[in-house]
């Protein structure tokens, strides 16, 4: 089984890394730095995790990412496009290289990558030759959910989230008849580095290794129940 996992390097990318590294499974965690994941390698001695150093949201990083899995020849079984970008300002002093920098990680690297890497998806695995579906996992947040509460200063991320939203379905709807499926999940406060920068202070009831726990879980059985669903999990918001 080959994972894919962007934003890898903090946080719940990094703890979802290390849960798929506890399997059989290869993972390749993609992240700009990947000093911490290296570390992490090091210390358990493991060999079923390829780190990149790549910036996702470039077209020579998505290059990259499928330019590996040509070499692998493996079929690709879950990708979990988990890399964000949060910028915490009052939105008449967003610049444009702001708003478009949020988007090109927040919406076009999940759109372009995905469409980069559907040759890989859904192919014959192993000797039986059988399908195994592949499982496309779009990280979102409830500040991109409609109706949702939303906060002062959020506007380009809350948007940009909304937008993934909105992909998840038009995606789930163009790749029906195929053995690949496609959800998001709305996240709600988690404590991590990003959740400190928008809510600075404020103590989020669920851990980063919490919220992976689930993610876990659902990458690996969600779409035997779900396609084209946003998806809430979240005790709280701000």
């Amino acid at each position: 089984m080959l994972v894919i996992i962007t934003g890898t390097s903090k946080g719940i990318g990094f703890e979802l890394m290390k849960q798929f590294a506890q399997t059989d499974v290869l993972v390749i965690a993609v992240s700009r730095n990947i000093k911490s994941i290296e570390a992490y390698i090091k210390k358990n001695d493991l060999t079923n995790i390829l780190p990149l150093s790549i910036d996702i949201s470039t077209k020579s990083g998505i290059d990259k990412v499928t330019k590996v899995c040509k070499y692998l020849n493996k079929p690709v079984s879950i990708l979990i496009n988990n890399a964000g970008s949060l910028i915490s300002k009052p939105f008449k002093k967003i610049s444009e290289k702001q708003i478009t920098d949020v988007y090109k990680t927040n919406v076009f690297a999940p759109f372009l990558l995905t469409q980069a890497l559907l040759p890989y998806m859904g192919l014959p695995a192993g000797k039986s030759g059988k399908k195994k579906g592949t499982h496309i996992i779009n990280i979102s947040s409830m500040g991109g959910v409609q109706g949702t509460a939303k906060f002062a200063g959020l506007s380009a991320y809350s948007s940009s989230k909304a937008a993934l939203c909105g992909l998840t379905e038009c995606l789930a709807e163009e790749l029906k008849g195929t053995n690949i499926s496609v959800n998001c999940l709305a996240l709600g406060a988690v404590q991590t580095e990003m959740l400190s920068k928008a809510f600075p202070g404020y103590k989020a009831p669920i851990k980063a290794d919490q919220m992976a726990s689930y993610i876990y879980e659902f990458a690996l059985n969600g779409h035997k129940y779900y396609n084209g669903k946003v998806l809430p999990v979240s005790l709280s918001t701000p």
